[in-house]
């Protein structure tokens, strides 16, 4: 076992995580529905393109949207059945996404015309990692960016290191614990077959503290697999991709740059499960764990979850609600997205449905930046957060960006322990927003 190798700046830990409310509660399946709705784009990137027609009749596995570009990934049916219609449903961003009805035949019948290779470690590095995109697999801890491309690093980039996630330092969440626990040998294979699509050997399993029986687990089987547990402090955002790679090697990815800038490459412990059910099972990504929690839950948890469920569903596995719910958000409740609608479907990146209760949520108030300095002592990335806050509703995105707004993780733990209750990630999310559209339009000149 390894510790901790550096301190991680700033950050956050609420007094109560929430955990507790599912951590204890192991994984359950949830049963078939009769018709979902798989929204086409769940990833960063180029959108996907529909390959099936209203009528069509699918294989569960079987691909529905192919990639739209290298940085890209495809989009395969939850069930068997019929495809029904192209819609647009409510997206988890607050906007209609477009989706494709997929209408079960209580079959369930599997075939992604993926056959297994069952001896990944004779199989050829670009053999596996063609399965990897194939099986349309993404970053499960939330960003969702294509797991093709992070483990495709431009030749002139030297990738020692191996890093999973397994930190999970969000508050309620407790899908990757639960993995971790329950299915540590797939896991820790997703990590092998991984290193060796990028031929390294070094891999580290980075776990906060607060998950002792998933650290003895894993400590337990990871030498089987060339890999290391690092076990790290509770505290937010510890599971950032720069503040993992700072706490497990020592390394600082540099301004500006991305983690193989500093030889990592990190991938959360729910992608390397599905690489591994890729590589064996021939089973691409179209069911993932998911948190379903919150003091309003009558039986809060972790369900394997099938993409295009809506959010009104997962709650019934749950029992429904006790209580009129406050906010009802899909991730957590430091970087996760409030909701205006319990249609949203799940999809590939839904960590968790949070139900936060109406004593529990905070209103921003805009009211004047205090100058009291705690947003910078809390912040991860040594940012001026209300220097640039004021900058941003001033309209001064110019003095906001040589601030370095667009290092920020927008983890909000300068809104968290704001006493004024700015809007600071917010603030943030706009002047990237502006700031990313006049460059644009540079651009075009």
């Amino acid at each position: 076992m390894e510790v901790q190798k550096k301190k991680i700046s700033g950050g956050v830990h609420p007094k109560d995580d929430g955990k507790s409310l599912s951590s204890g509660v192991a994984i359950k399946p949830a049963p078939l529905l009769e018709k979902y709705q798989v929204i086409l784009c769940q990833h960063i990137g180029a959108p996907p393109k529909l390959i099936v027609n209203p009528g069509d009749v699918v294989k569960k596995g079987q691909m529905i949207a192919e990639p739209g570009g290298f940085v890209s990934a495809p989009v395969h049916a939850p069930t068997s059945g019929t495809v029904g219609k192209v819609i647009d449903v409510p997206g988890p961003m607050g906007v209609n996404q477009q989706a494709v009805e997929i209408l079960a035949d209580g079959k369930d019948e599997f075939d992604s015309g993926l056959e297994p290779i069952a001896d990944w470690r004779q199989a050829a590095p670009e053999v596996l990692k063609e399965r990897i995109g194939k099986a349309g697999i993404v970053g499960m801890g939330g960003a969702a960016f294509p797991t093709l491309v992070k483990l495709s690093p431009p030749p002139a980039k030297k990738i020692d290191t191996l890093i999973l996630n397994g930190a999970e330092c969000e508050p309620y969440l407790t899908a990757d614990h639960r993995l971790m626990l329950e299915r540590a040998d797939a896991v820790l294979t997703g990590a092998a077959i991984m290193a060796r699509v990028l031929g390294i050997t070094r891999i580290y399993i980075g776990i906060e503290a607060n998950k002792p029986n998933a650290i003895a687990e894993l400590q337990t089987k990871a030498p089987n697999y060339n890999a290391k547990v690092v076990v790290l402090k509770v505290r937010y955002p510890q599971g950032g991709e720069k503040q993992l790679i700072y706490a497990v090697t020592g390394r600082k990815v540099p301004e500006g740059m991305l983690p193989m800038d500093a030889g990592c490459v990190v991938q959360n412990v729910g992608t390397a499960a599905a690489v591994a059910e890729a590589v064996l099972e021939g089973k691409p990504l179209f069911e993932r764990v998911t948190t379903v929690t919150g003091l309003p839950v009558v039986n809060p948890g972790n369900w394997l979850v099938r993409i295009g469920t809506p959010i009104a569903e997962v709650l019934r596995l749950a029992g429904g609600v006790k209580s009129t719910p406050g906010k009802v958000i899909l991730g957590g409740p430091m970087m996760g997205f409030a909701q205006k609608s319990i249609e949203v479907p799940v999809m590939k990146n839904t960590s968790g449905i949070l139900l936060l209760d109406q004593s529990e949520v905070v209103q921003f108030t805009s009211q004047p930046c205090i100058r009291c300095g705690k947003c910078i002592d809390n912040c991860p990335m040594n940012l001026l957060c209300g220097t640039i806050s004021c900058f941003i509703e001033n309209e001064k995105f110019d003095k906001a960006e040589e601030l370095h707004v667009m290092d920020c993780l927008e983890c909000g733990a300068c809104a968290y322990a704001c006493p004024a209750h700015r809007p600071l990630v917010q603030h943030v999310r706009r002047a990237k927003a502006e700031i990313r559209a006049r460059k644009a339009k540079e651009n075009k000149k």
